[in-house]
């Protein structure tokens, strides 16, 4: 959302028009923050055989507009007969994007009774080639990945309710995911210029799905494209939002994962830093995790140190930490709180090689 905002433009031009593209934008606000960035799967590699030649050529028709929103929904002729998906994304002026909703939720009907073209939307090829440029764009600022596989098999309620009717299907789902992780990590490990690291997590893992569900159809998948990610020396990163304690115990003690983030405290996560960290810190690299509403969005500067600080003396001695925020930053976080984490990192987290510890947070802020 920060990046969105620091283009100026609505984010419907970003996120429906490509002008700029999401992942660009972002690279963007890398270097006007001066991150060291972790660009997790924001780039979706695409491989031309990845499409399904039997998919219908859905083309997407905006079919409602305010000054504050753009709704689109996609539909295809087919025997002079106009065929509609059943959901509709909505695109916003100030705010990201909502997804696979249903029409009736914004009083509209499914089928729409008139609607117009998407016109002057930038090509955006996001195959190879546009990797190379991705990582171009990103140099010395950070590290681009790509998605491998994820730790949440559902994307809606719909998605539940299939898992729910179908038990007899549910090993072969989890056969299926592990197939595609492999076919996938063969495609990555073909090209000449590979991502730097490969993503294998997924927003709100353990919300829509029980740590048992997740173990049957997700688990055997994440571990084959960690196994195969780590035995060719790729760092592997997992991002979930909410909840996530038992998530890092499981990566931690079960897998070869790299990084994982946001561990977010209650109410929204349940991760306590400085007990992750002296269970799991010499297993995985921790990263996190201000909160994003009161240090980050409603904070001072000084809120933003000492829970800098505070995160550091968590989870920095030793290493394997990377300070970070819990989940992404609001639309309207302050930029100056964003260069205060900066300066709290800067001035405070400095090793001492010999001991691994950090000694100037011993007088910083509390």
């Amino acid at each position: 959302m920060i990046p969105a905002r620091l283009t100026g433009k609505p984010f419907w031009d970003l996120y429906l028009y490509n002008d700029p593209p999401p992942y660009e934008a972002y690279i963007r606000a890398a270097h006007h923050f001066g991150i060291d960035s972790l660009m997790d799967g924001y780039f979706w590699l695409h491989f031309p055989e990845d499409a399904d030649p039997r998919e219908p050529d859905w083309q997407r028709y905006i079919v409602h507009r305010t000054d504050d929103m753009l709704v689109t929904q996609s539909g295809y002729r087919e025997n002079g007969k106009w065929i509609w998906k059943p959901v509709v994304d909505v695109f916003y002026r100030a705010d990201s994007p909502s997804s696979g909703v249903k029409p009736a939720k914004l009083g509209l009907p499914e089928v729409p009774s008139r609607w117009e073209p998407v016109e002057g939307v930038k090509p955006v090829l996001p195959g190879p080639e546009e990797l190379k440029r991705v990582k171009r764009l990103m140099g010395d600022q950070g590290l681009v990945g790509v998605w491998l596989t994820g730790t949440n098999p559902f994307r809606s309620e719909d998605d539940l309710f299939r898992y729910i009717d179908n038990p007899d299907l549910h090993e072969q789902w989890a056969q299926e995911r592990v197939a595609a992780v492999e076919r996938r990590f063969r495609q990555i490990m073909a090209l000449d210029e590979k991502p730097d690291f490969l993503c294998v997590g997924g927003s709100g893992t353990l919300i829509f799905q029980t740590v048992d569900i997740f173990r049957q159809l997700a688990l055997p998948a994440v571990k084959r494209g960690i196994e195969l990610a780590t035995a060719h020396g790729f760092p592997t990163h997992v991002h979930s939002c909410g909840p996530e304690a038992a998530l890092v115990k499981i990566m931690a003690e079960e897998t070869a994962l790299s990084v994982i983030d946001p561990l977010e405290i209650p109410p929204m996560g349940d991760c306590d830093l400085a007990e992750l960290k002296r269970r799991y810190g010499k297993k995985l690299t921790l990263k996190g995790n201000l909160h994003t509403t009161d240090v980050m969005l409603r904070g001072t500067p000084d809120d933003v140190t000492r829970a800098a600080c505070q995160a550091m003396r968590d989870a920095g001695a030793g290493g394997r930490f990377i300070l970070s925020t819990g989940d992404q930053c609001g639309r309207d976080t302050p930029d100056e709180n964003l260069f205060a984490l900066l300066r709290a990192a800067e001035e405070f987290g400095v090793y001492d090689p010999a001991t691994g510890r950090l000694p100037k947070l011993e007088g910083a802020p509390t």
